[in-house]
């Protein structure tokens, strides 16, 4: 039976693209997921001064984030999925988060015009906003990205922040900690396994977008 899990995501997180990556590459096909893609805005939540060297980069995905949010109200989840793959892939692999928005969507065979709602805050931010407002309403607002949330067999919607990974695990590695995971956010009472980062993401092979 496929499992629906809904993963918040900003494209300018290197952490959160590897997360993206373990999910979406070793666990969704083992373990029949439905990966739901939902906006969180590093920009809106952590609201950097202008100054500082995390503004514009996370105003550049706020802009990928209305374009997913467009896509989103007109086609369904099902259809973003290639859009955030497409925007982790441009920012982490190739390092830029200039690139022509209509042209990125067209190149994935969706409509050139949704690159309007990079520029549309009016009417995009609130959704943005409110979409990662329910991430947070099941994790507490002292976490960024990756926020992971599905529906246990006790009926039950939980959420948890991470799993927070350098290196991707493969194989039974990665279904083992899937499990893991699974089993740790179903427990109430949990909060935090966590030890000191020594490396930074080392992310896995490009896809092709």
């Amino acid at each position: 039976m496929t499992t629906a899990v809904d993963f918040w995501v900003d494209p300018a997180c290197p952490w959160c693209w590897n997360t993206a990556r373990w999910v979406v590459d070793e666990v969704a096909p083992q373990r029949d997921l439905e990966i739901r893609w939902q906006s969180i805005s590093l920009l809106m939540k952590n609201q950097p001064p202008e100054d500082s060297p995390y503004y514009e980069g996370t105003l550049k995905t706020l802009r990928m984030l209305r374009v997913m949010e467009a896509i989103r109200a007109a086609e369904g989840d099902a259809a973003i999925s290639d859009w955030y793959l497409l925007c982790g892939t441009r920012v982490h692999h190739d390092q830029t988060a200039d690139f022509d928005l209509a042209d990125a969507l067209e190149s994935i065979g969706l409509d050139r015009d949704y690159a309007k709602a990079a520029d549309d805050a009016d009417t995009w931010d609130p959704i943005v906003r409110a979409g990662q407002e329910a991430g947070l309403a099941l994790t507490g607002d002292d976490v960024g990205t990756p926020i992971i949330a599905f529906t246990g067999s006790d009926g039950e919607r939980r959420g948890i922040f991470g799993p927070v990974i350098s290196r991707i695990p493969t194989g039974d590695d990665a279904l083992a900690m899937w499990d893991a995971m699974e089993a740790f956010t179903k427990v109430d009472g949990f909060w935090e396994l966590k030890r000191t980062r020594t490396e930074g993401p080392i992310f896995p092979e490009r896809l092709d977008y």
